[in-house]
């Protein structure tokens, strides 16, 4: 079998929160890859960073030449040509973001070819996974925020995420100090403990916005009220900051989502910076490379979860490896997935079953693309 073509497509999907009135709108950038071969099977995947097009370049301009011609099973030859040929020094960035997507649709291939699911491909380890939703953008008030959750809890899940520290650091526009932020978020979370209850699993996501000094704060504050796990608390995933943060903390901390270098999750593992790994396979390498991010971190004793969205990619990751574990189901993300792709599986009881059809199981919604494209 042999690669004969590649295309890609950078697409900007609106999107609509609309479990609660009025609905918030939101849009993510995703570029799109497909790669065709001569036995006639055609694979997909994805990527974003809000960078669509760049990556749309990469992958036709410099990855398709390296690619064209070459067996698409070998997958583990092609991620090291794809490796020098678009981060030849270990850059992370668009190199790798169309790296994984690339590598996504060669396994999809691969699963096609062989008529097997990815996540038996990666192991099977199991054949649904548990499921947490991301409802708590900041484009919610504090009342419309624990109305929203309570809506999420009503629809069936029992595990939900949150954003806090409202872009943080990031935010130049931002006239509050960090301080009237951090004390914000105790109210806000506050408001969503007490819409779901103590029992309800509650997870909380800086972004990488908060400096060691906010990020411990924000924890001590936030200690009483039962949090699940703290997502990217410190910019940059400065790890010597999340070790000495995770040491003055009892809540558990996790990050990688970004993180597309394997050295990173290593030296998170050896200054015992995190609590969870979050891999992500459209951003962190595809399949190939996060799978062995998850057996390093299972050498630890430290599992993997999906941060960072794209669950029907994910999923097969977190079913695949023994140490996987929730999968993120992001709403905007969710809905933009369901604008661009047939087929995707539901959650049902706090849990996504995986697909029995072969590959991703699931395939593009072809005639939808064009009103997306940038």
């Amino acid at each position: 079998m042999k690669i004969t073509a590649l295309r890609a497509y950078a697409l900007e999907v609106p999107t609509t929160l609309d479990i609660i009135t009025p609905a918030k709108h939101m849009a993510h950038q995703i570029c799109v890859v497909e790669i065709d071969t001569d036995a006639g099977i055609t694979g997909h995947g994805l990527t974003t960073i809000g960078l669509a097009r760049p990556i749309k370049e990469m992958v036709l301009c410099n990855a398709a030449p390296l690619l064209i011609g070459e067996n698409p099973l070998l997958h583990e030859q092609l991620f090291d040509k794809l490796y020098w040929g678009l981060t030849p020094k270990g850059q992370t960035g668009i190199g790798m973001h169309s790296l994984s997507a690339i590598d996504i649709a060669l396994w999809d291939i691969k699963g096609k070819a062989l008529n097997m699911p990815i996540y038996q491909l990666l192991g099977g380890a199991r054949d649904k996974c548990q499921i947490y939703a991301t409802f708590g953008f900041g484009v919610y008030d504090r009342s419309a925020l624990a109305e929203a959750a309570a809506a999420w809890q009503e629809a069936g899940f029992n595990a939900l995420k949150m954003t806090v520290a409202n872009g943080g650091l990031k935010r130049r526009d931002e006239p509050r100090p960090l301080n009237s932020l951090i004390e914000e978020d105790v109210r806000r979370v506050a408001s969503v403990r007490d819409a779901i209850g103590s029992h309800a699993e509650l997870f909380i996501d800086a972004n990488c916005s908060l400096d060691l000094f906010h990020a411990r704060e924000l924890c001590r504050q936030l200690e009483p009220y039962n949090i699940a796990f703290f997502e990217e608390p410190i910019t940059q995933n400065d790890i010597p900051a999340m070790a000495d943060l995770r040491a003055h903390t009892t809540i558990r901390l996790a990050c990688g989502q970004n993180e597309a270098q394997p050295y990173r999750f290593r030296d998170m593992l050896i200054a015992k910076a995190v609590d969870i790994l979050q891999p992500n396979a459209a951003i962190s390498g595809g399949f190939t490379q996060c799978v062995k991010i998850a057996a390093l971190a299972d050498s630890f004793n430290i599992s993997v979860d999906n941060g960072g969205a794209w669950p029907f990619a994910n999923m097969h990751l977190q079913a695949g490896v023994s140490n996987g574990g929730l999968v993120e189901y992001h709403a905007s993300s969710v809905d933009a997935c369901r604008q661009i792709y047939n087929g995707l599986p539901e959650v049902n009881d706090g849990f996504i079953s995986l697909p029995e059809t072969p590959g991703l199981g699931y395939e593009l919604n072809l005639d939808a693309l064009p009103k997306f494209e940038i």
